[in-house]
């Protein structure tokens, strides 16, 4: 009898060896970008329904959570990632990283939204809630500062509009990056840019998260902002001075959760997963705090949505966005790269520039003509067109390079040079695009 206790004594402690370092069975690590008001509230609900396990929530930006994934050895990884980018996913799979969850679907939830699959045709991620993405603004800001509530991106383009917007980058945030992608998809690449660098010259800040861009709309730091819309909602619903809308070139998309492969405890991963795509689960999404679209059809929450909430069906018809998932995951470090390249690590350069066509434009007027105009039109040119032009946007090489492990020496050198003749380029550019702008009014 004690050589037998003995034995389960050390297959227990051999069992526990093989999980990650301050993890027990009946853990269940979900790895999220999602903010703590929705996850504090999944966690208290699902152990309650669940007494034996319990939920540990690490929370990361999208991309760094795909680079922690990809670093643990089988085993040794989380259970859950939950996003919002299908494209975080699409990566993910990609590299083997997602277990098959086809058999956790909820008959209840459709196939599509609009033309948009909710889940993964692959059955490696399944959709848990509905995102779209737009513009949050604070409705007390733009009366102190004489602004017209905006409908559409190209309401933040305007010089009325220098240093009201705030901004975060696609390499920080997994849902800034759908909307950079929607925005490059509904507009095509060299339009898509010439919004998004016009859009970043009249931001204040580009924030450290995600969360930065809702929270200082909030409080009152910037007038607006792009943000996915349960920031917006949340912020509405929960009495902030804020309105949320959703332009014409958006994308509804489903926000994800996926099992990892390799996880320590898998079958209490799976738990989790199904709660979340459970009757119970959906309603969680609905509270004000939350305020996130169910994937759960309307009909089947009866008396549990708000009034006048946003109906996801109505917005995905009237959408410039048919999103193409696949162009995503292609040029997704590329897109990344991009932004951080010529707005991120050069913004002070970028709304120099901005400011100095600002200026140019209210001083010669709406129809300026003669060399004054020309020099504005060099100016605008230089400061808001990409550094990557469509067709070497397209180079698999490129592509292939950028989606590469920097550990490897050769890949690493080869993003670098990329790299750096982006972010000089951008740096010539703007100097030039002001220089120009100031001659044109001298």
């Amino acid at each position: 009898m004690k050589r037998i206790g003995w034995l389960i004594a050390a297959s227990v402690i051999g069992a526990s060896s093989l999980l990650p370092p301050g993890v027990t069975a009946g853990t269940v690590t979900v790895i999220t970008s999602f903010p703590k008001e929705l996850t504090d509230a999944y966690k208290s609900a699902f152990e309650k329904a669940n007494p034996g396990i319990k939920l540990e929530i690490l929370n990361k930006n999208t991309v760094a959570g795909i680079a922690y994934v990809r670093e643990l050895p089988p085993g040794q990884r989380p259970e859950v990632f939950w996003a919002s980018a299908p494209d975080a996913f699409e990566v993910l799979a990609r590299d083997k990283l997602l277990a098959n969850v086809t058999a956790l679907r909820n008959p209840q939830i459709p196939d599509k939204i609009g033309a948009f699959p909710i889940n993964d045709p692959g059955g490696f991620y399944l959709g848990q809630a509905l995102a779209g993405y737009g513009i949050m603004y604070n409705t007390r800001y733009l009366k102190a500062n004489k602004l017209a509530a905006p409908a559409t991106w190209a309401d933040l383009l305007g010089p009325q509009w220098f240093g009201h917007v705030g901004i975060t980058a696609p390499s920080r945030s997994g849902t800034m990056h759908l909307t950079v992608e929607s925005i490059l998809q509904a507009e095509g690449w060299s339009k898509g840019w010439n919004t998004l660098l016009r859009m970043a010259g009249n931001s204040s800040a580009v924030t450290e998260r995600s969360f930065g861009v809702p929270d200082g709309v909030n409080n009152g730091q910037f007038g607006a902002g792009p943000v996915i819309d349960f920031f917006g909602l949340s912020g509405k619903y929960s009495g902030f001075p804020v309105e949320f809308v959703y332009p014409e070139e958006t994308a509804i998309v489903p926000a994800n959760i996926a099992l990892v492969e390799g996880a320590a405890n898998a079958a209490e991963g799976s738990k989790f997963v199904s709660y979340t795509l459970s009757q119970a689960g959906q309603e969680i999404l609905l509270q004000p705090k939350i305020s996130r679209l169910p994937v759960i059809p309307y009909k089947d929450l009866a008396g549990k949505v708000p009034a006048n909430y946003p109906d996801p069906t109505a917005i995905a018809a009237r959408s410039k966005v048919h999103f193409d998932t696949d162009l995503s995951t292609l040029r997704y470090y590329l897109v990344q790269s991009l932004f951080d390249q010529t707005i991120t690590f050069r913004l002070k350069e970028l709304q120099a520039a901005t400011q100095a066509i600002v200026e140019a434009e209210r001083k010669l007027g709406p129809n300026p003509s003669g060399p004054r105009a020309d020099l504005l039109r060099q100016a605008r040119e230089l400061a808001f067109m990409p550094v990557v032009d469509e067709a070497r946007a397209r180079d698999p090489v490129l592509l292939r390079t950028l989606a590469g492990n920097r550990k490897d020496t050769e890949i690493n050198r080869a993003i670098t040079q990329y790299e750096g003749e982006w972010n000089n380029l951008a740096r010539e550019r703007y100097a030039q695009a002001r220089a120009l702008a100031l001659q044109a009014i001298k």
